[in-house]
């Protein structure tokens, strides 16, 4: 396979960068040296005509800066044609799979315009040649281990290639080099092919392709199933990092400052396929603030463990947890049934997004479900019939609903996460020496439950109407009101009868009150929710002289940004010589003040 080039060529240039014998006059002057002599020769011969300065690319070595030179050297190559074709047909059949598959046309590109490969560099370092040249007659003599003597003349005095193999070439054998091959080694057998690898897209020809070539060639089958490409990380501007534009962001140094976990779901949530990571410390920043989020989530679930539990868990098991929740599922309360219904849907999205490499989706499924719907609403919705320390024995199953719940939550999280959930599932009743070795969860049918979700979700719209209402009114946050909900829709009545509880509680109620209709309050914020009507007096709870003057200096404001802006657009002499971005934003702020305007003269006419 590996074959040398034979270039009759004439030197004029040595290594060390100076002309050789064939330079004649200029002989062993230095390369710089040498061109200033060759202009000033040429002008003493009357020779030159004129010089004229031309902008081109120069190659500097990547280390010391220095000037390349382009130079002529024998090389070695291996011609790549005979090796490419198999190596495409194995993309093509679908033996290899490319995600995102677009990364399957570059591969296509490079592999169908194939040129042949020199393996042979110029370093101090690598693997060496495996060729020695008889000082005597000049055979080559090509061995897997050093030769005694000349093949052809069968003289002892030998010396080794100097060149050592390219990096890639190496490189391309690792598959099954490092499996013991050539012989024929157990973990040969087991572990050749794999079956997945991850890498960048800018090293598809120089590593992934070489690798499918010899492992086709040398092993008859190929390397891997997939090739999954995954994002690179640049700067918060788009840029690639650099050293020397200073914009390079140490992990040691952001793994200190925001914690590891912090880094690696940043990384995680932010790994949409084909598109590139522009990482931020704002970003990080969010993320250690949901390790916290989990972390403080833990202690509430951790505090109330021996007041429901017995302090001896040596024969917990969270199998028998979930059998007994399926088991006595339509004894749960709704919230109970909820959440677990949701968290069956969330193990299911990322199940599915984990097989199919959108890692993006599932950090961000999981961040929703655990910020949210666990901790936001789940965690305070059950917290104070969780602290009612008189009734604690009667809400056992809803403590271990709770236990369950973010028991799967942490194993779910642990691959994006693994420190943060490691720590606290070592404290929670638990059974084996580690999260990492547990079974990752998967759905449980019989704890899926659409009407828990359908009912929750009219709830939680509920809630979030009145909070916003309280949030434009400013009322105090410690301030009790009364709500009055009218059903629009006939299924919503049972859920708001059951809900009156949680409704007080997360909108701050002192009252709630199911009507027929709404409308009947003179002064008062109405809302629409999911098949409810929701209405709330604002009599006693707001100064209203106070709010209709600030509305009506929030209107005047607003009708004065709207009439500088009409005046400007009116003007054309603006419009002739404005950008036209800066004409287009102008006319996307009319609009947003129209539209706030609105909103305004409504609430004018609500008070």
């Amino acid at each position: 396979m590996g074959m040398r080039h034979n270039l009759q060529m004439v030197s004029v240039m040595d290594e060390d960068g100076r002309m050789t014998e064939e330079a004649g006059p200029f002989k062993n002057m230095e390369r710089f040296q040498c061109r200033r002599e060759v202009v000033r020769e040429l002008e003493t011969e009357g020779l030159l005509e004129k010089t004229v300065d031309h902008l081109h690319n120069v190659g500097h070595c990547d280390r010391c800066k220095t000037i390349v030179e382009p130079r002529l050297s024998t090389q070695w190559f291996v011609r790549t044609k005979p090796l490419a074709e198999p190596a495409i047909a194995a993309v093509e059949e679908g033996r290899i799979r490319f995600v995102p598959e677009n990364w399957s046309k570059t591969y296509f590109e490079w592999m169908r315009k194939i040129k042949d490969w020199c393996i042979s560099r110029q370093l101090w370092w690598g693997h060496r040649i495996p060729a020695w040249y008889c000082d005597r007659c000049g055979e080559i003599n090509v061995a897997r281990e050093t030769p005694g003597s000349c093949r052809k003349c069968n003289s002892s005095s030998l010396t080794q290639d100097t060149d050592v193999l390219d990096t890639w070439f190496s490189s391309g054998l690792w598959p099954f080099s490092t499996l013991g091959w050539p012989d024929d080694t157990e973990d040969l057998r087991a572990f050749y092919p794999t079956s997945l690898l991850i890498t960048a897209f800018d090293i598809i020809f120089f590593w992934v392709a070489r690798m499918i070539m010899l492992s086709v060639k040398f092993m008859g089958d190929v390397p891997f199933r997939t090739v999954y490409i995954h994002s690179l990380v640049r700067d918060a501007e788009g840029q690639k990092m650099s050293k020397s534009k200073g914009n390079v962001i140490d992990p040691l140094e952001v793994m200190d400052q925001y914690g590891t976990d912090a880094v690696r779901f940043t990384l995680a949530i932010m790994a949409a396929p084909g598109t590139d990571i522009s990482l931020s410390h704002e970003k990080m920043l969010s993320h250690r603030a949901f390790a916290n989020k989990i972390w403080n989530a833990s202690r509430f679930v951790l505090m109330n463990r021996e007041n429901i539990f017995p302090s001896d868990f040596s024969d917990y098991s969270i199998e028998t947890v979930q059998a007994e929740l399926v088991r006595r599922r339509e004894e749960l309360p709704l919230v109970d049934r909820w959440i677990l219904s949701r968290l069956n849907g969330v193990i299911k999205e990322t199940n599915d997004s984990l097989e199919s490499y959108r890692f993006h989706e599932a950090s961000f499924q999981l961040y929703h479900f655990f910020w949210h719907e666990l901790c936001d609403w789940y965690l305070e919705l059950i917290k104070p019939k969780i602290l009612d320390s008189a009734r604690r024995s009667e809400h056992g199953l809803s403590y271990r609903v709770l236990l369950y719940v973010f028991d799967q939550a942490l194993k779910l999280l642990h691959p994006f996460m693994p420190f943060i959930t490691e720590e606290l599932w070592q404290r929670l009743p638990h059974q084996g020496i580690s999260l990492a070795v547990q079974s990752f969860p998967s759905p449980v049918v019989e704890l899926s439950n659409l009407d828990a979700e359908k009912s929750m979700a009219i709830l939680e719209d509920v809630i979030v109407k009145i909070r916003n209402v309280r949030a434009e009114k400013n009322v105090e946050p410690g301030k009790r009101i009364m709500v009055n909900l009218a059903a629009t829709d006939p299924l919503a009545l049972p859920v708001l009868k059951t809900g009156i509880p949680f409704i007080q509680n997360l909108a701050r109620c002192a009252q709630v009150n199911l009507v027929d209709s709404v409308g009947k309050e003179d002064h008062s914020a109405r809302r629409v929710a999911s098949g409810v009507e929701v209405e709330i007096p604002l009599a006693g709870l707001i100064d209203m002289e106070v709010e209709r003057a600030k509305l009506g200096m929030e209107i005047s404001k607003t009708e004065k940004e709207i009439a500088q802006i009409l005046q400007k657009l009116a003007r054309p002499d603006f419009l002739a010589n404005a950008p036209e971005h800066v004409v287009r934003l102008n006319r996307e702020r009319l609009g947003e003040f129209n539209d706030k305007l609105g909103r305004l003269k409504e609430n004018l006419s609500r008070l």
